[in-house]
């Protein structure tokens, strides 16, 4: 390895390669870490050079690349030290065979991702369905709803015997106090709000994160209100769920949602399992990685400066 120190002695030479044997060259110059370049392509622009499109690849195999740490990393999986075993150049063959691997596992730890992103959503989704049943017994049973609506007389034109309509949801616990403000002052308070929070937070599929949500039931007489409510609802980023009027029905459809989530918590744990697998397996081959792509490059760009006699 050369000297760290720009005062050490150097030889200006110049050196004629066979473009074939160029990549080869250059690495072994690379690995000796001897020999400093010149650009002779100063005045041509970096995208009309001759190895532009090698180094393009080489950029996507260093997206793949961290793409895969960034998994790594989200997973809490630790990759190997490298610092007294640092891989050499690979040659063409070496490299072709790279990329396969890298768009394989690029592919099959995304395909992990989603399915699993997709597989949380369904269970927060569950979640929430199940805390709207859970507690909307209670507001069913409670009869000031009624007798609110029937003091302020409803929706103009509604006819008094005429059935309560409700919607069912679930909205985050910040928009709650604007979302009670907006259905009020549409309404003109003709529709009674019942809210419960959800004791334990959910978590985003996404983001990972915990979000505090609140199940509500609004009250309501008429189409109109219906629709105007369900704007407001959207509008606020609610998400509303099926709930039968009647108890037997309630219960029934809440020990099937129950049943759902827990085969889904094993569908679950099965794709965290395999997930983890794939990801410890390539844990110790990431760092190899990046250190080989970034040798692949730096030749490329290397060669770039390069004046080609033809």
């Amino acid at each position: 390895m050369g000297a760290m120190f720009r005062s050490e002695q150097m030889d200006l030479v110049q050196l004629l390669i066979q473009p074939e044997a160029a990549y080869s060259s250059l690495a072994e110059l690379g690995e000796l870490g001897i020999a400093q370049f010149r650009d002779l392509n100063a005045d041509v622009n970096v995208f009309q050079r001759k190895y532009t499109s090698e180094i393009r690849r080489c950029e996507e195999m260093a997206r793949k690349v961290a793409v895969i740490r960034r998994e790594l990393t989200k997973d809490e999986v630790t990759t190997p030290d490298l610092s007294d075993n640092i891989p050499r150049t690979p040659n063409s063959r070496e490299i072709i065979d790279l990329e396969a691997a890298l768009e394989k596992t690029e592919n099959e730890i995304m395909e992990l991702s989603e399915n699993s992103h997709a597989l949380l959503q369904n269970f927060m989704e569950l979640t929430e369905l199940k805390n709207v049943l859970e507690n909307t017994q209670g507001f069913f049973s409670d009869k000031s709803a009624a007798q609110n609506l029937e003091a302020t007389g409803g929706e103009p034109g509604a006819s008094d015997n005429k059935p309560l309509g409700f919607v069912a949801g679930v909205i985050p616990r910040e928009r709650i106090i604007g979302f009670e403000r907006m259905l009020w002052r549409v309404s003109r308070g003709n529709v009674f709000l019942r809210q419960a929070p959800i004791d334990k937070p959910l978590t985003d599929p996404r983001t990972g994160d915990e979000i505090y949500k609140i199940v509500f039931v609004a009250f309501f007489q008429g189409e109109q209100l219906k629709s105007r409510v369900k704007k407001i609802c959207s509008g606020y980023h609610a998400s509303l769920y099926p709930c039968p009027n009647e108890y037997a029905e309630r219960d029934e459809m809440l020990a099937g949602v129950r049943t759902r989530i827990e085969d889904l918590n094993m569908v679950i744990n099965q794709t965290k399992d395999q997930r983890q697998r794939v990801l410890m397996s390539v844990a110790k081959e990431v760092p190899k990685w990046e250190i080989i792509v970034k040798k692949i490059k730096a030749i490329y760009h290397t060669m770039n400066m390069f004046s080609v006699d033809v």
